[in-house]
């Protein structure tokens, strides 16, 4: 999944809207910001193999340490520890924690049986909604929607770039996610690695469409 997990980063700053956006990004993006740098070191592995699903041509060998049950939970309480120690705002702090656990709970939707419950496990979760095309649609487009309506709601443009950053941001992960969905193949696992770490820069633009947006209630 990849635009739910936007959705959810959205949709949290309505519960603790003294957190920027930047870090809902990166708590609810955090699992998937780790996995590739653990791709890169060759500690996790994942291959393309096209025709596996509808939506993906990815097969996910190996990520317990990123993905399973256990290592998520075990992110999030790192990830709220860390925010609360910098930050001393301990809704912001708790939202953050769930927003990385949501990250397992929304792959597990669309995901094949490959999420272990923890490093180690015989068990796998998946309910493979990527093997139907119209089904991810819906479920990525309906939970992006909904959060990015709630944001909406809950924050007001301070100026030009409170609205130009926001829409801009919006209309790219569209255009990235129909052409993940529709174009060719990653041209190889070393690429792959690379496009994931790009992610970092999205936490980024949502520092700073934050910091050019407001809550009116605060």
């Amino acid at each position: 999944m990849l635009l739910g997990h936007f959705g959810i980063g959205f949709g949290a700053k309505a519960i603790a809207p003294k957190a920027s956006l930047g870090s809902m990004f990166l708590a609810s993006l955090f699992v998937d910001l780790v996995f590739p740098t653990l791709l890169l070191l060759g500690v996790e592995r994942v291959t393309i193999t096209p025709g596996i699903t509808k939506v993906t041509p990815l097969d996910f060998v190996y990520y317990p340490i990123s993905h399973s049950l256990l290592a998520v939970l075990l992110w999030a309480v790192l990830v709220a520890v860390v925010y609360m120690y910098l930050r001393h705002y301990s809704r912001g702090a708790l939202v953050l924690g769930l927003a990385v656990v949501s990250h397992w709970f929304l792959d597990a939707i669309v995901h094949r049986p490959d999420l272990a419950l923890y490093p180690g496990s015989g068990v796998f979760v998946g309910f493979g909604v990527w093997s139907s095309l119209p089904g991810t649609l819906a479920a990525e487009l309906l939970i992006f929607g909904i959060g990015l309506g709630i944001y909406l709601r809950t924050t007001k443009p301070a100026d030009k770039i409170g609205v130009y950053s926001l829409g801009t941001l919006v209309i790219f992960l569209l255009v990235l996610y129909m052409g993940a969905i529709f174009g060719p193949p990653p041209p190889g696992i070393t690429a792959l690695a690379w496009a994931g770490e790009a992610q970092w820069l999205f936490v980024l633009w949502g520092y700073w469409i934050d910091r050019h947006r407001i809550v009116p209630s605060e």
